[in-house]
């Protein structure tokens, strides 16, 4: 079941026994708790109660819930950190769960509690009696960010319920700037529909305006200028950044990491991986892979390793040298490969 037909469930107050939310998306996990939170309809903290499985046994969450409540007809149970459901790692166990317990309970849960077992891990080992139980008893909510087309949907449909308009154009721009993480994009398009007042049109300009740009975007952004041969935006990004007191060599790092980035990803690409499996693979955000694959310049494997080898002689400048340590990084910038 979706995120938005489970929210709209809870917003007519139909709520489920029990949640499992699986997946490394903060914002549906936080999202979805909020919304129970408020479909509850308390704010008295005995009514809310949390619980960290990795600090705390199962039995407490089961005794907790299996407790009447005191001030409304349920109360809310937050089990955070559902980690005996994947794969066991021996000896990294903290605490040894009654899974048994949690089995039988499944099958007969508190009528008086909402139940939330929060597992923010990619995926959980199938094989396990209490996975596939758990799957079968309790409501599951992949918590995955969308891709592409779909997360562009979403934006447009948040951007909406605050009353304005973003074209196609506008919404590329704002996951150019502030990536996949929906929290942050939230929070964006909260902040630029409040700016608007009146108006209804987001768009791209009003985004360059506004959001705020992170280093690492800007990294990224002065590594492909530099790579496309476009020196006079490679520098203003760097003058900017100068301008922001970043210091070069932590510039010089944050160019090589991408470089190093790149070329993992453009070989895994040769290879035949999809781009979910590089992502994996790298450990990196699926975007980030996206946002490589899709250059228009994309760079050769042997320019990208004279860029690493030249930055290495700029990293050697700037740790032997001192007085205008800046010019180093800006010749790099200047000298096209």
């Amino acid at each position: 079941m979706s995120f938005t037909k489970v929210w709209q469930n809870i917003k007519n107050g139909q709520l489920a026994p029990v949640y499992l939310l699986v997946g490394e998306e903060s914002y549906f996990i936080d999202e979805t708790v909020k919304r129970l939170k408020k479909a509850i309809g308390t704010e008295e903290e005995a009514d809310i109660m949390q619980f960290d499985l990795n600090e705390q046994p199962l039995d407490y969450v089961i005794d907790e819930a299996d407790t009447i409540p005191f001030f409304t007809e349920r109360k809310l149970i937050i089990a955070k950190n559902a980690s005996f459901m994947k794969a066991a790692e021996k000896g990294k166990e903290k605490i040894d769960h009654n899974i048994s317990r949690l089995e039988a309970w499944l099958s007969n849960p508190s009528d008086t509690a909402v139940t939330v077992f929060i597992a923010p891990y990619e995926k959980l080992d199938e094989r396990k009696k209490v996975t596939k139980l758990m799957k079968l008893k309790a409501l599951v909510l992949d918590a995955v960010t969308p891709q592409d087309n779909d997360l562009y949907s979403w934006i447009k449909t948040e951007v909406n319920g605050y009353g304005k308009d973003i074209s196609d154009e506008a919404a590329v721009k704002l996951v150019e700037m502030v990536g996949a993480n929906m929290l942050q994009l939230q929070m964006e398009i909260e902040k630029l529909s409040l700016y608007l007042g009146k108006e209804i049109e987001i768009t791209a300009t009003l985004i360059e305006e506004l959001v705020a740009k992170t280093l690492e975007h800007d990294a990224f952004k002065m590594l492909n200028a530099y790579l496309s041969r476009n020196q006079k935006e490679a520098l203003a990004i760097y003058h900017d950044l100068l301008r922001q007191k970043e210091e070069p060599i932590a510039l010089v790092g944050l160019l090589a990491s991408n470089i190093r980035t790149m070329s993992n990803v453009f070989y895994l690409s040769k290879k035949g991986y999809a781009q979910h499996q590089i992502a994996k693979q790298l450990k990196i955000h699926p975007y980030r892979v996206k946002m490589m694959l899709e250059q228009r310049h994309k760079p050769s494997e042997q320019r990208l390793l004279q860029a690493l080898y030249s930055l290495a002689d700029v990293d050697l400048q700037l740790k032997s040298v001192s007085g205008n340590r800046e010019r180093f990084l800006e010749m790099f910038l200047l000298k096209p490969l």
